[in-house]
């Protein structure tokens, strides 16, 4: 049984997980900026919280972004802690998203809210109905496979 002292401390510890820092490269802000404007008809809500996502960042030049934190072609394993489903997936532009792949696009909830953190980080971030749920950042792999531009 936890006393009121480390009842505190939890629920800190779960406000700063609501939250947490994100980073992102200045290329990565810049392309996601343009595509979140122009999908804002299509899929506000992602739209908003992508460019919210954005707007809070720290940005870095692409080369000094850490290999643990979740840029654009990153693979990802993270879990859901609602359910304890552990998933791995490849975070992708919209034309590129194959669920069947593993691939899921930036503009999607789960995309956007992936995107920037750093593993071992976790998100308060809502489901499609309306509903919220804690994502837990278990390990990143660098966009090694990114395709040319």
């Amino acid at each position: 049984m936890m006393n009121s002292t480390q009842a505190a401390e939890e629920a800190r510890r779960k406000a700063a997980d609501d939250d947490p820092p994100v980073m992102l490269s200045t290329t990565d802000a810049d392309r996601l900026s343009s595509l979140a404007a122009s999908a804002a008809r299509r899929s506000p809500e992602v739209a908003q919280r992508l460019l919210a996502e954005i707007d809070r960042a720290d940005l870095l030049p692409p080369d000094e972004l850490p290999p643990d934190v979740v840029a654009m072609y990153s693979y990802v394993e993270y879990r859901d802690e609602g359910t304890g489903a552990a998933r791995q997936v490849q975070l992708v532009y919209p034309h590129e998203a194959d669920i069947a792949q593993g691939r899921i696009s930036v503009l999607t909830l789960v995309g956007a809210a992936l995107l920037g953190l750093r593993a071992g980080q976790a998100i308060l971030w809502p489901k499609q109905d309306g509903q919220e749920r804690r994502l837990t950042i278990l390990r990143v792999s660098p966009q090694s496979l990114a395709p040319r531009a």
